[in-house]
């Protein structure tokens, strides 16, 4: 199914002035809906998913999932007759013109607190790191879900070893996979194996805000969230979405890397996250000897979290154990031989844990906004 076929769809389903943005691609339709307050949401999704499903079958194409996202009818612009839209506020922290205040991001319901794991480039072991961290949290008695929110390049199939396991829905809600003593969920199991996916913005954000909102997580103590690299869609998307009691940001020690972590610093800033601290992923090398190298320069990390005035919550060493761990989708046996490895990780826990203790803390004891008119 096409753009045009699913918007002409869209329009059947709900009309043409609540139709906002439509994408279709590789059988994935992802669309904007404005509604009313009162409208029900859960009859205007079903509703949508008919009108799609059936007007794929009388064209002979195939969908394989309906991502939708709701927007106030307040905000702008659905009416009787069609205007211009207005343009967007600008994001928090940004300087422009008087502009309606965008809602207020909540969190999700029975879950205590949300922490994301960013990094501002890719390859520097930040899945690694989020799927460690979750397990990490899980072993000191907390329930912890674990969400793999890299949408263009899921790993946890594989560093939790889930490639055997089949993704259930029930209810139209995704159930998670119980594996290392956490909740996971991830896209790479909701799309064909090695399939690439190329989505823009909008159907990145539908598939994110889905596996938010449609994932039935039950009583959660902390979930993690595994975040794309780098500064873009998704990240707008988490922070106007959920209400996150800290960001992390995972670097390794030298300058190159070091200079993205600072936009993504400085980007959860922006975006109105607290940075509760920065990890030293690939920190250094440790042989089968047991001798340490510092391979990428150990330290750069933290002095960046000095000079930002961010906690340093631990540094984590290239080690053989944990690349064989995490192919094998294993990380519980990192845990295993208390060594070096063991020793690092539950500090990054530990330090991680206080931080994410007092982020949640002082949003707690923000004073209530006054509000005279």
């Amino acid at each position: 199914m096409n753009k045009q076929q699913a918007r002409a769809a869209l329009i059947a389903a709900v009309g043409e002035t609540a139709v906002r943005k439509v994408a279709a691609c590789d059988g994935i339709v992802s669309c904007d809906i404005a509604i009313k307050p009162s409208a029900d949401e859960a009859e205007l999704t079903k509703q949508i998913r008919v009108s799609l499903y059936r007007a794929a079958a009388d064209q002979g194409v195939s969908i394989k999932q309906v991502n939708v996202a709701f927007v106030s009818d307040a905000d702008g612009a659905a009416s009787e007759a069609p205007q211009e839209r207005p343009a967007p506020p600008p994001p928090p922290g940004a300087v422009g013109g008087a502009h309606k205040e965008a809602p207020k991001p909540a969190g999700l319901p029975n879950v205590k607190r949300i922490i994301a794991i960013g990094a501002g480039k890719g390859g520097v072991g930040k899945s690694t790191v989020a799927v460690n961290v979750a397990v990490g949290l899980a072993r000191k008695g907390r329930a912890v879900g674990l969400m793999d929110g890299d949408i263009y390049g899921p790993s946890l199939p594989t560093m939790l070893g889930l490639e055997s396991m089949e993704q259930s829905v029930h209810e139209g809600m995704i159930q998670p996979f119980n594996v290392h003593g956490v909740k996971a969920v991830t896209i790479g199991k909701l799309v064909e194996p090695e399939k690439p996916l190329i989505w823009r913005g909008p159907m990145a954000h539908g598939a994110f805000k889905q596996l938010i909102e449609q994932t039935r997580w039950g009583d959660l103590d902390d979930l993690v969230i595994d975040l794309p690299p780098g500064t873009g869609d998704v990240m707008l998307t988490l922070a106007q979405t959920l209400a996150v009691d800290g960001a992390v940001v995972v670097c390794t020690p030298q300058k190159v890397a070091r200079d993205d972590a600072v936009r993504a610093v400085r980007m959860f800033q922006t975006l109105g996250v607290e940075v509760i601290g920065i990890i030293e992923n690939m920190s250094y090398f440790i042989g089968d000897d047991g001798k340490e190298y510092d391979i990428f320069g150990r330290g750069g990390a933290e002095r960046m979290a000095q000079r930002l005035g961010v906690p340093f919550l631990g540094a984590i060493p290239i080690n053989m154990a944990l690349r064989e761990n995490s192919d094998g989708g294993d990380p519980t046996a990192n845990f295993a031989d208390g060594g070096k490895l063991c020793e690092e990780i539950e500090t990054v826990v530990e330090q991680l844990d206080k931080q994410a203790a007092l982020a949640s803390m002082r949003r707690a004891e923000k004073a209530p906004e006054l509000t005279v008119g």
